[in-house]
C-alpha cells in the first residue's frame, strides 16, 4: 500500500490513482499524434492553427497533474512539516494561468484579423496520387480526432470525482469541451472553401474565448484554494461535506458541549482545525486524542487534525451565519 504525504492510502483509492497516472500518459501519447497530424495539414486557417495550440495548452494540466502527483508523496519534513500537498494547487494555478495568457493573446490575434478582413487561402495537397482541395483533410482530420475526447473525458471526469481532485477536474471539463474546438475549425474551414472569408477569424475567436474562459476558471479557482478558501467539492460547488461530519462527529461526544470545525484544502489533503467547547467537567487528554484518530478515520482525505478547547465559539464564519439568518427573520 503507497503513501500520500504521510498517510497510507486504502487500495481504491491507491487504484483510482493509478488509473489516472496511466490514463494521462495513455493520452499524453494520443494528444502528441492528434498535433502532429493537425500540423501536417492546418495550412493558413485560423482556427485550425488556434486549435492546434489548444491541442498544445491541453497538455499542460496533464503533465502538472503527473508532476503533483509525484511531488505530494514525498513525507512531510522539518522544511516542510505540512508536507507537499500543495504542488497539486500550484500545477493547477500554472495551468490556469498559462492557458489565461495564451487565451488572451489568441484573442487579439483573432480580433486583429477580422479587422485587418485578411483571406486566408487554403490551396489542394497530393494525396495518394489525387489531388485535392487541402480543406477536405482538414474536415476529415477535426472530425476524427473529436472521438477521443468525448471518450477519456468522462473517465477523467470519473476518477477526478472519486479523488475529488480539482487539477485533474479542469482537465477533464476541458476534454469534454474539446468537441466544441473542433466543430468551430470545421466551420471555419468550410467557410473558407465557400468564399465566407470572416467564418475562419469568427471560429479561431470561438475557440480563443473559449481557451480564455478555461483559464479564468481555473485560475481563479486556484487562487482561491491557494488562498485558504473554505474546503469545497472538486468542482467548487458546494463545501466538502467532510466539514458537516466532522462538526456532527465532534458534537456527539459526550464531554463536548459544542464545536466547530475549519477546513483547508490543499491540493490533495484536507487540513483541519477544530475548535471544541467542553462541559463543566472539562476534557482529558485521551478524548481529545481519540477524536483526532476518529477525525482522520472519516476520510483518506483528512492528514493533519489539531483540537483546540475554547470557552466559547467565535468563528468567523458563525458570526457571518448569524447575521444571514437574523437578515432572513427580518
Amino acid at each position: 500500500m503507497s503513501r500520500i504525504g504521510g498517510r497510507e492510502l486504502p487500495e481504491e483509492v491507491e487504484l483510482a490513482l493509478r488509473k489516472a497516472r496511466i490514463l494521462e500518459w495513455a493520452v499524453l501519447a494520443y494528444t502528441a499524434c492528434t498535433i502532429t497530424v493537425v500540423a501536417l495539414v492546418m495550412g493558413n486557417s485560423q482556427a485550425m492553427q488556434t486549435a492546434w495550440v489548444e491541442d498544445i495548452l491541453s497538455t499542460i494540466p496533464q503533465i502538472a497533474f503527473l508532476i503533483a502527483l509525484f511531488v505530494i508523496r514525498r513525507p512531510p519534513s522539518a522544511k516542510h512539516p505540512y508536507g507537499y500537498h500543495r504542488a497539486m494547487g500550484v500545477g493547477h494555478l500554472v495551468a490556469g494561468v498559462a492557458l489565461l495568457a495564451v487565451g488572451a493573446n489568441l484573442c487579439f490575434e483573432a480580433v486583429s484579423g477580422l479587422v485587418k478582413q485578411e483571406h486566408p487561402p487554403i490551396g489542394t495537397m497530393q494525396l495518394f496520387g489525387v489531388t485535392i482541395w487541402q480543406g477536405w483533410a482538414m474536415v476529415a482530420v477535426m472530425a476524427l480526432i473529436v472521438i477521443g475526447p468525448l471518450i477519456y473525458g468522462r473517465m477523467k471526469m470519473k476518477l477526478a470525482k472519486q479523488l475529488n481532485n480539482k487539477l485533474l477536474y479542469a482537465d477533464a471539463d476541458m476534454a469534454q469541451a474539446d468537441w466544441t474546438t473542433n466543430a468551430g475549425s470545421i466551420i471555419g474551414v468550410l467557410g473558407i472553401g465557400m468564399g465566407i472569408w470572416w467564418l475562419d477569424g469568427a471560429a479561431a475567436l470561438f475557440i480563443s474565448v473559449g481557451i480564455l474562459w478555461d483559464g479564468v476558471k481555473n485560475t481563479r479557482a486556484s487562487v482561491l484554494d491557494l488562498m485558504d478558501m473554505r474546503a469545497t467539492t472538486y468542482d467548487q460547488s458546494e463545501p466538502d461535506p467532510v466539514h458537516e461530519r466532522v462538526d456532527a462527529l465532534l458534537r456527539r461526544r459526550r464531554w463536548v458541549h459544542d464545536a466547530a470545525s475549519r477546513i483547508r484544502d490543499q491540493g490533495q489533503a484536507l487540513h483541519v482545525d477544530a475548535y471544541v467547547v467542553p462541559k463543566r467537567r472539562g476534557a482529558k487528554v485521551a478524548d481529545v486524542d481519540r477524536a483526532i484518530s476518529d477525525i482522520v478515520a472519516l476520510d483518506w482525505r483528512v492528514q493533519d487534525v489539531s483540537i483546540t478547547v475554547v470557552a466559547e465559539l467565535d468563528l468567523p464564519e458563525q458570526q457571518e451565519e448569524e447575521r444571514e439568518r437574523r437578515g432572513g427573520e427580518r
